[in-house]
């Protein structure tokens, strides 16, 4: 499979759109917009978005897969829908349904697949191979899910 790097990582380009740091009744709540690159063009997108108080420290996230050029149109791309969290030794991430995800209809993403047909779509290995990458070299959400289990992380990395 082709390596890919994300902005500042070692992937094919990461290229960070937007951190949002939030407060909300005491909630911090951090929403990551990133590109995804290989060979230098931009094939994917993702949001990420998660919380210090969710009591299952869970990151959700959108994963957008297809035509990025400057004349392509979102119905030339799908969204996937995923929950990623800390496993007993493990990351783990789940499919999840379009209506589960806490972005509404971001048409410029495209259509968000429901988990049955994600699980079908021959992009779905892909992208797992990004949200392998993510857990490893975006740095504000490897802080957070190292600081939801830091026993286990110590773990995975010794």
């Amino acid at each position: 499979m082709d390596s890919i790097i994300f902005a500042r990582c070692s992937l094919s380009s990461l290229k960070t759109l937007l951190v949002q740091p939030a407060s909300v009744a005491g909630e911090s709540r951090t929403r990551l917009t990133r590109f995804v690159y290989r060979d230098d063009d931009a094939y994917a997108i993702y949001y990420a978005m998660f919380s210090d108080n969710h009591v299952d420290q869970i990151v959700k996230m959108l994963v957008s897969m297809g035509e990025w050029g400057e004349d392509s149109d979102p119905n030339q791309r799908k969204a996937f829908a995923l929950d990623l969290r800390v496993g007993a030794d493990q990351y783990e991430i789940m499919v999840t349904d379009a209506s589960e995800s806490p972005w509404h209809n971001p048409r410029v993403l495209g259509r968000i697949l429901d988990r049955q047909e994600a699980l079908r779509d021959p992009l779905i290995e892909e992208v797992f191979h990004i949200t392998d990458n993510v857990v490893e070299e975006d740095e504000p959400l490897k802080r957070y899910l190292e600081a939801a289990n830091p026993r286990e992380t110590e773990n995975r990395t010794a």
